[in-house]
């Protein structure tokens, strides 16, 4: 699946689940405003206020994560879909387990597995 195509695709199944896109990051467009090149990169920050600001209150610091990314980019011949794990978040900010479904919005099993793609998985070591 081409970078566009997986770009779109991405964007209306989060539209879908009746999520809210607060944001949308070109990365490369930003490169390309100072005369850099930078392959196709694009996070795509999204959430659900009501799911969210509850886990925020209870924990203040998830702030740093929320609302989530993907990020969507190319390698190669390769388009892929990148996020931190909602299971990371979940053990990093002591958030408990009945309560951190929001936090699961783009876990590879979900939906948002997008087929032509390879999901790459940030690490909470990698920052």
């Amino acid at each position: 699946m081409s970078f566009e195509d997986t770009w779109h695709r991405l964007v209306g199944i989060i539209h879908a689940r009746g999520l809210q896109v607060f944001d949308v990051i070109d990365q490369a467009a930003a490169a390309a405003a100072v005369d850099l090149v930078l392959r196709p990169t694009r996070v795509v920050i999204f959430g659900s206020p009501a799911a969210g600001t509850p886990l925020m209150v209870e924990h203040p610091l998830l702030a740093f994560e929320l609302p989530l990314r993907i990020l969507v980019w190319q390698d190669d011949d390769t388009t892929r879909v990148s996020y931190q794990h909602g299971a990371t978040v979940a053990v990093q900010f002591e958030v408990d387990a009945t309560r951190s479904a929001p936090l699961h919005a783009q876990r590879p099993s979900s939906p948002l597995q997008l087929p032509g793609t390879r999901p790459s998985l940030s690490r909470s070591s990698r920052g």
